[in-house]
């Protein structure tokens, strides 16, 4: 990942207290990370409520990103609105302890968030990138792939009953 201060937090000389900052989230935020996960145009909201001991940094991340499909290869619009939090306390050394929550000094100056804005983004993002016009069908007939495969299948690979089954396996039948 490429360093940006613009995505930095000033935390040193912040007063006690709630605390409110905005980031937009574009083209060039996605190109300082090597492998980008999409493109698109978000708006990050981030409220940090300072004590003595933690903060509090509450995420709320709205826009679109932009998508390719998994089917048909086309690009489309996926729209996010995504709140996360992350809880940052004072200790002895910087260090994170949980997914959400990390460990700094009591000297640290500023709190680079870019990489937990663009995890917050990827976590976010579908599994299964569908275009809208797709969604519909898969809504509606969520065992389609099963179905697919079930289809597929041909007569000829499905046993007759008519058939003598392998002794072992009669034998088998019986004890139900």
């Amino acid at each position: 990942m490429k360093k940006d201060h613009r995505y930095d937090l000033p935390i040193f000389k912040l007063a006690l207290g709630q605390h409110r900052f905005e980031y937009e989230l574009g083209a060039d935020f996605f190109a300082l990370f090597e492998q980008p996960l999409c493109e698109g145009q978000l708006h990050a909201v981030v409220e940090l409520n300072k004590t003595e001991r933690v903060m509090t940094l509450d995420f709320h991340i709205t826009g679109t990103v932009q998508l390719v499909c998994d089917r048909s290869l086309d690009e489309f619009d996926q729209p996010l609105d995504l709140n996360e939090q992350l809880l940052v306390r004072f200790g002895d050394e910087a260090k994170e302890l949980d997914d959400n929550v990390m460990q700094i000094t009591p000297d640290t100056q500023v709190l680079p968030l870019a990489q937990h804005l663009y995890d917050y983004i990827g976590l976010a993002l579908p599994m299964k990138k569908l275009h809208p016009r797709f969604q519909n069908e898969d809504d509606d007939n969520p065992d389609a792939e099963t179905k697919l495969i079930f289809t597929t299948r041909s007569s000829d690979d499905e046993p007759d009953d008519d058939e003598p089954a392998d002794p072992r396996w009669a034998a088998l039948k019986n004890l139900n």
